[in-house]
């Protein structure tokens, strides 16, 4: 090749690497070298050689994606399906489980209820099936009953509680921890009722109950708000009712075995 031959390949070469800069494909610049290099190696195409720069730019940015998602989910821990105790807490049913992680209930708009007395994995499952829908590429968020209401109040007093309304209602899929531990009055049941209203036939909630579905009119001290939280969640769900033993209960207790049986020092 000649000199000048060799100039206009070399400046063609800069020109690219500027061009997918510019266009944000930092992966595809940095990677052009390399590539350029395994076309020679390996005698590649022109289309095998982009397709392969493409590849890499789109698993990275497909990362920065998630990444993203996740911290705006704000779960508080990493839960995956394939780390559930299925074996400790036989009244799950594994083929529930299993369709629900196709995530069909998300393109369905479908509510997920998990009902159970605390420690018996209500909230694992619905995290994992969060992060799951989040790894497929949903916008989900997080949030336990209480800071949902709390969330909503501040924002009502502050005057912006249309923008706080949008981070509840905005994903395909809302996950609410822990309703039913603590008593709602009045307003808390008013913020409910709002987001799982605004939410019907739109998108996906996932929520974890430790009260069966008659003693929620106890739970918001209001029989007729109540009714109409439950006639719309369950209206498209799948309810899970989980009647095991606690995981932390039993951690103690295999713990406390163990005190007992160590030898003395």
């Amino acid at each position: 090749m000649s000199s000048a031959a060799e100039a206009r390949v070399d400046t063609a070469y800069h020109r690219l690497r500027e061009h997918l800069a510019y266009l944000g494909l930092a992966t595809a610049s940095e990677e052009l070298a390399p590539a350029l290099e395994r076309a020679r190696d390996q005698k590649l195409s022109p289309v095998e050689v982009l397709e392969d720069l493409m590849s890499r730019q789109a698993e990275v940015t497909r990362a920065r994606r998630l990444a993203y998602r996740l911290r705006f989910a704000h779960y508080p821990l990493r839960k995956t399906l394939a780390d559930f105790e299925f074996d400790y807490q036989p009244s799950v049913d594994r083929t529930v489980i299993a369709e629900l992680s196709s995530l069909r209930f998300v393109e369905e708009r479908r509510n997920v209820l998990l009902l159970g007395p605390p420690g018996v994995g209500k909230t694992h499952i619905g995290i994992a099936l969060g992060i799951a829908a989040t790894e497929a590429g949903y916008r989900t968020y997080f949030t336990t009953a209480s800071d949902l209401v709390a969330g909503l109040q501040t924002a009502h007093i502050e005057g912006n509680v249309g923008s706080k309304m949008r981070t509840y209602t905005g994903p395909s899929v809302l996950v609410i921890d822990e309703l039913g531990y603590l008593p709602m009055d009045q307003t808390s049941a008013h913020w409910i009722f709002q987001v799982v209203s605004r939410r019907y036939e739109r998108g996906s909630i996932v929520l974890t109950s430790n009260r069966g579905f008659s003693d929620w009119g106890q739970v918001f001290a209001d029989q007729v708000v109540a009714g109409a939280i439950l006639d719309r969640l369950l209206h498209h769900a799948t309810v899970v009712n989980i009647k095991g033993k606690s995981y932390r209960m039993r951690r103690h207790q295999d713990a406390f075995a163990g005190e007992k049986g160590a030898p003395m020092i």
